[in-house]
């Protein structure tokens, strides 16, 4: 087996870099490297080769011409059997480079400054880098190329056994460089389309590029024989304080939690207990505690291994509240140091702390449908305010109905179709999820509401999508609601409109549905 000669490093992100070169270094490899990294590497006490000297070409014109040269691509690229590709290094003076370790400028990270110029976006397009790693991936045969600084210590300890890297690891390397460049010529065409008008940046792309990293692999799926992997920066929206590792039933519960709790950001406290993705009971009050109490009256079954969210640090109080029940996930922007200590006793209890929040402005939602297929749709962010909202029925309503109405607007919206949602001013009363027909939504939300021993007489009632029929708001006003809110848009509108007004109603349209499948 042949070893390594020589390697060519050249990075923008130094992670790990020096005990890896030191490792290269100890196998008798020779370094080149160019300005910032041969810098770091000389102050390291570490020998290395300039690459205008290896070259005897000179950087130039600021740095954008340095690595574009015969002796570096020709170096990596000649297939080391070849007679004729031999002959031809020969005669031109041109060595092997067996080791390549490149990434790239942080073209993400400038786009996602907030004034961030044209000009600053285009320096950080990167050629060299690109154009190395695509050269030493294609020849992986012989060369082996690393993007990711991640790699390094699996690498440093093939050549520390053998000198070079087995096949199966540069196949495997080669085929992550390929992700990562067309994911990086993905962000620069898309920023470019958007910066030049040649696209809106509200529409949708015209590819739709999924190389994401792999963040974790997962236990299982939804169901144990299920292969699963998150991807992805979940971690820089969420941080794990505490519990073992998440699964993938856990992430889609408790990232639709901290999505509802978004509505509620800088409110009163306000605290929310999902199940399946579902919300269980919501409740605000003077202090989490109230709301938790006003929350797990809601239901008092269902949140048994589920989801808790919280908009507000979450305090003891509340904490000693939770903890006597079982829970899976607890989530918040932050925990109270006797609180998490309390918590933290609870060795299957998982506490997430929101580092920020995920449901970003021009967030998309993707969905694989079938083989190769997807579905992209804008994210629904859209809320209401009591300004947008239409009354349409003879009586207008109170305050507290006003209130409870676009309360429960916020919430009906994370409940899956067909939703009708019960509430207070202040709390979820009863409900209703993902059933075929909407009075049976509300039926269900009904039964709830007695089972949990809890009134809905002077409620308000929430319907993620129209009545299409009477019978479903004349179900709500038998149960005990006098105020209703929906989108509108039936034609039976005017029916169900007099249906509200025959039994004293107050009935608001909003103009748009919530659907969630």
């Amino acid at each position: 087996m042949a070893k390594i000669q020589r390697a060519l490093l050249s990075v923008f992100d130094k992670t790990g870099l020096i005990p890896l070169a030191r490792t290269l270094k100890e196998a008798g490899v020779e370094l080149l490297s160019t300005g910032g990294t041969a810098k770091a590497l000389r102050e390291a006490g570490l020998l290395v080769t300039d690459l205008s000297s290896y070259t005897d070409f000179p950087e130039m014109l600021d740095g954008r011409v340095k690595t574009l040269h015969p002796k570096i691509h020709g170096g990596l690229l000649y297939i080391r059997s070849n007679p004729e590709h031999e002959k031809t290094v020969r005669k031109h003076g041109i060595k092997p480079i067996d080791l390549v370790v490149v990434n790239l400028y942080p073209f993400e990270q400038t786009i996602a400054k907030p004034d961030v110029t044209l000009h600053d976006a285009i320096e950080n397009i990167d050629i060299g880098g690109p154009s190395m790693l695509r050269s030493a991936a294609k020849n992986h045969e012989s060369v082996t190329v690393i993007v990711d600084p991640a790699d390094y210590a699996e690498v440093a300890e093939q050549i520390k056994q053998s000198g070079d890297t087995t096949l199966e690891m540069r196949r495997k390397l080669a085929a992550k460089v390929y992700a990562r460049t067309s994911a990086y010529d993905g962000m620069i065409a898309n920023y470019l389309s958007q910066a030049y008008g040649l696209t809106d940046e509200n529409e949708l792309p015209t590819t739709l590029s999924l190389n994401v990293p792999q963040a974790q692999t997962l236990r299982y799926g939804e169901n144990p024989h299920q292969k699963a992997a998150l991807y992805g920066k979940f971690k820089d929206y969420f941080e794990q304080l505490h519990g073992k590792e998440l699964s993938y039933n856990n992430i889609l519960d408790l990232t639709a939690a901290a999505a509802l709790l978004a509505e509620f950001t800088g409110e009163q406290p306000t605290l929310a207990i999902l199940k399946h993705t579902n919300p269980c009971g919501v409740g605000r009050g003077s202090s989490l505690r109230e709301a938790w109490d006003k929350a797990f009256a809601t239901d008092k079954q269902a949140p048994f291994g589920g989801i808790i969210a919280v908009n507000q640090t979450l305090d003891l109080a509340c904490a000693e509240a939770i903890a006597e029940i079982f829970s899976e996930v607890i989530v918040a922007p932050d925990f109270a140091p006797d609180a998490l200590a309390l918590l933290q006793k609870k060795k299957n209890l998982r506490l997430l702390k929101i580092l920020k929040n995920a449901v970003q402005p021009g967030s998309r939602d993707v969905r694989s449908v079938s083989a190769e297929s997807y579905l992209m749709q804008e994210r629904d962010l859209r809320t209401v305010q009591a300004s947008d909202l239409k009354i349409v029925t003879k009586r207008q309503p109170t305050e507290l109905e006003l209130e409870a109405m676009l309360f429960g607007w916020r919430v009906v919206k994370h409940v899956k179709s067909n939703a009708i949602v019960y509430v207070g001013h202040d709390r979820t009363l009863g409900v209703g999820a993902g059933q075929m027909s909407r009075v049976d939504s509300s039926r269900i939300a009904v039964w709830k509401a007695n089972e949990a021993d809890l009134t809905l007489r002077e409620s308000v009632v929430c319907s993620d999508a129209f009545f299409p029929f009477p019978d479903g708001l004349i179900a709500a006003a038998e149960a005990g609601a006098t105020a209703a809110i929906q989108p509108g848009g039936s034609v039976r509108d005017a029916e169900v409109i007099a249906a509200a007004d025959e039994r004293g109603m107050a009935m608001a349209f909003t103009g748009m549905r919530h659907f969630r499948h």
